[in-house]
């Protein structure tokens, strides 16, 4: 009979609740403060062993009230700036935003509280611990992702977004891979506290193993990574190369839909454009809603743009909002037009993944009382998903505003041969805070799962490009006038993460049931 640390036929004591709930909202603060904003991403690698402690000892209902702490905890800190922007733009009163802001976080903190109350069925033994918690962690990261249409918003894996080794084995398993790692690492730490306190029912060298493991796979991914780095910048050297420029306005979100303001947005997206022709580019891109009218249904203000293009010897991709007339009703859309050197239109990309209550109320049949925080224009339809715009012979993968937060639509863009995604969007809303920051280093992920650069151009910041292994190649600073210029390749390779998609989340589902069902074998 194998020696053991701990009996399997007796239950750990539980810490008192008050501590178990310091540790949980310990661990939600540690979580947000790994994030760009604070920026302090090591933490991440410890974030969550004092939940881990925590739920020692407890069942399934009291592990689910401490994670719903931490997940309170964690959601609220990284989602302050909602309040500032529901109550500047909404408009809504602070007294109505900060419990709408609650009410969110509320519902976030369902998936950290599921994690722990699941936690509480895992034994502390053997490799049901050292990858049970890791792929229980991915697998409702995944939920959160895609239910009620997901909101993926800081996945714990895009808080080592500057290792850039690290995350290198996106372009297999996605961001949500970078996130298993750290969850192993903290699962590791973890069965040395229990050893420490005499909890863990394995033997005594599985403590070292366990280090090892997650040691283990940190490197082979950094290993990975430097290999990967290093083949995807020969391709990027030979592949054929194009000058873009991106356009920053600035242009103040109170007076931007103020029709006497209109015609001073597109004299200043034309003249700041007139700055970035030292270098000629092939394509000048404006960002999201850059023309704060229908364009091409608005005559004067239209011609106005085209008759600005024709002044340069570039291409142009514009967003604005665009509609049409079908089945006896007006469809709106959020757009994006291509439009050539002559102020001949392209093609035109429908936004496919809108914003729930910001430009569609869902279930607005049943809750017809509920209206949208934002009232420019009326409820917009989705256009197609991974619909790709044809550029010369260069199909283009566009992403408007926070789009570039789902895995899946740029891979569809890239799965329908885009050479280039570009992501047009307006931060604007978000005032000086952190979201601008973890906004934009999500897109990060998004070039190296699709091995494609990407040109980012927002209103107010951040705008800049990153390359095909998530180098931020240049960045604008926020709620100043920029323009930027660069050279970017033009990929064609598939790399694995376009066949397999999010088959890994899935995968870590069937990992935590097998960690699941070891608990009822009986201990050697």
């Amino acid at each position: 009979m194998r020696k053991r640390i701990f009996s399997s036929k007796k239950t750990p004591r539980p810490l008192p609740f008050f501590v178990r709930g310091a540790l949980g909202m310990g661990s939600g603060l540690l979580l947000s403060a790994s994030f760009p904003g604070t920026g302090a991403s090591w933490l991440a690698w410890i974030a969550l062993v004092p939940l881990f402690i925590a739920l020692v000892g407890l069942d399934f209902w009291e592990g689910f009230r401490c994670g719903f702490l931490a997940g309170m905890a964690h959601f609220l800190t990284l989602l302050y700036w909602l309040v500032p922007t529901m109550v500047q733009y909404g408009p809504l009163p602070l007294y109505v935003s900060v419990p709408l802001l609650v009410l969110l976080s509320a519902y976030l903190s369902l998936f950290p509280a599921l994690f722990c109350g699941v936690f509480t069925t895992l034994p502390l033994r053997g490799i049901a611990l050292v990858s049970g918690i890791p792929a229980l962690w991915v697998f409702f990261e995944y939920l959160r992702s895609v239910l009620f249409t997901g909101f993926p918003w800081a996945l714990l894996g895009y808080s080592q977004v500057k290792w850039l080794h690290l995350i290198q084995v996106s372009d297999i398993v996605g961001v949500y891979g970078v996130s298993f790692l750290i969850l192993s690492f903290n699962a590791a730490l973890f069965t040395l506290y229990l050893s420490g306190t005499r909890r863990l029912i394995s033997p005594p060298r599985f403590v070292g193993g366990s280090l090892v493991w997650a040691i283990l796979l940190v490197a082979c991914s950094w290993i990975y990574g430097e290999w990967r780095i290093r083949q995807v910048d020969a391709g990027a050297a030979l592949a054929e190369k194009v000058q873009v420029a991106v356009v920053q306005g600035n242009i103040d979100q109170a007076v931007k839909w103020d029709p006497q303001y209109q015609a001073a947005s597109v004299e200043k997206y034309l003249a700041l454009t007139r700055k970035t022709q030292k270098t000629k580019p092939d394509l000048v891109v404006w960002p999201e809603t850059a023309t704060p009218f229908y364009f091409l249904r608005d005559e004067a203000l239209s011609a106005a743009v085209l008759e600005g293009i024709k002044a340069y010897d570039s291409d142009f991709m514009i967003g604005s909002p665009a509609y049409e007339p079908k089945n006896g009703r007006i469809e709106y859309f959020n757009s994006a037009y291509l439009i050539d050197s002559k102020g001949t239109v392209f093609g035109r990309y429908d936004k496919a993944h809108l914003v729930p209550y910001g430009e569609y109320v869902p279930l607005k049949k049943w809750m017809p009382f509920v209206g949208k925080m934002v009232e420019h224009v009326g409820d917009f339809t989705a256009g197609e998903e991974g619909a790709v715009i044809d550029w010369r012979r260069k199909p283009l993968g566009t992403l408007i505003c926070y789009e570039v937060i789902f895995p899946g639509l740029s891979r569809a863009a890239a799965k329908n041969r885009a050479r280039l995604l570009i992501n047009l969007t307006n931060d604007a809303w978000y005032g000086d805070t952190s979201a601008p920051h973890q906004h934009f280093f999500m897109a990060v992920f998004r070039a190296v799962e699709n091995r494609r650069a990407l040109v980012r151009s927002a209103n107010t910041g951040i705008s800049g490009f990153i390359d095909p292994v998530g180098r931020v190649t240049g960045q604008t600073p926020l709620f100043k006038e920029a323009v930027l210029n660069e050279t970017v390749p033009l990929m064609t390779g598939t790399p694995l993460y376009h066949h397999l998609g999010d088959i890994f989340p899935l995968a870590c589902a069937g990992i935590t049931v097998a960690a699941v069902g070891v608990r009822r074998k009986k201990t050697v």
